[in-house]
């Protein structure tokens, strides 16, 4: 359920706003256990989503680092890596 949440800072280029919502959406989901909320929880649901997505922002925003960015394709080819070693599947 959490495969949008992945780290988001220092990052070359940096996080998309859509890209903090999903990771900020999938954070409420856990949360709440719900994929998609009922009608009576609705409000309540996309409210802690606006909420979490402003706080990651921020977040995002004032971190501070001196390290190089890290590049964006480099980081998904590692990532294939560990799953393909993972799960032993080759692409």
């Amino acid at each position: 359920m959490c495969r949008n949440i992945r780290t988001l800072f220092n990052f070359e280029p940096p996080a998309t706003d859509a890209e903090i919502r999903d990771a900020s959406l999938q954070f409420v989901r856990k949360l709440s256990g719900f994929t998609k909320p009922s009608k009576a929880n609705e409000a309540a649901f996309d409210l802690a989503v606006e909420n979490v997505t402003a706080s990651a922002r921020l977040l995002i925003q004032t971190l501070v680092t001196n390290a190089a960015p890290r590049d964006r394709e480099l980081e998904a080819v590692k990532a294939r890596s560990r799953s393909a070693a993972r799960f032993g599947i080759s692409r």
